[in-house]
């Protein structure tokens, strides 16, 4: 009785390599689609975190305090400002909002105080801030982030 021994080729050897090479350069790929997929939208909900919360802010604000005249636009200390007047107890109080330093700031001080432009709470790092009265009762409010991302926003004010 004779026993045939299977002899080796070369083939046996590279299909497995090959194979396995296949796939790993398929998994790398899939890998590096997916790193920058992520890398895109962080960036994207970066850009536009800045400009739209800023401008998210300044909606929020205006509609709180919609009241008998109390939303009007000026100058705090040379700077475009959004002006709300309150009224807490008998004592009247301000609250400016406007960009300084590449910063929108938000200020709350009491009628008659000093306050400079520095004095203001930071809000968020911006490149441009703008305000604009289109009519009566429409403002315009547009912010650019440090990215040359521009957002704008149309606010009513039903109180005008």
């Amino acid at each position: 009785m004779q026993f045939h021994t299977r002899r080796k080729h070369m083939i046996d050897f590279l299909f497995p390599v090959a194979l396995f090479f296949v796939f790993a350069l398929s998994a790398l790929t899939v890998i590096l689609i997916a790193a920058r997929i992520y890398q895109s939208t962080t960036e994207n909900s970066s850009l536009n975190y800045t400009s739209r919360t800023s401008l998210s802010y300044i909606s929020e604000k205006v509609h709180q305090n919609d009241l008998n005249g109390a939303i009007t636009l000026g100058s705090f200390d040379g700077c475009d400002a959004l002006i709300i007047k309150q009224s807490v107890g008998e004592d009247i109080y301000y609250t400016y909002i406007y960009a300084d330093n590449n910063e929108l700031k938000e200020l709350f001080i009491k009628d008659g105080a000093f306050a400079n432009a520095a004095s203001g709470h930071k809000i968020l790092d911006i490149q441009d801030f703008s305000i604009e009265q289109i009519s009566d009762n429409l403002l315009k409010f547009s912010c650019t982030d440090r990215n040359n991302q521009t957002a704008s926003s149309i606010i009513g004010i039903r109180s005008m």
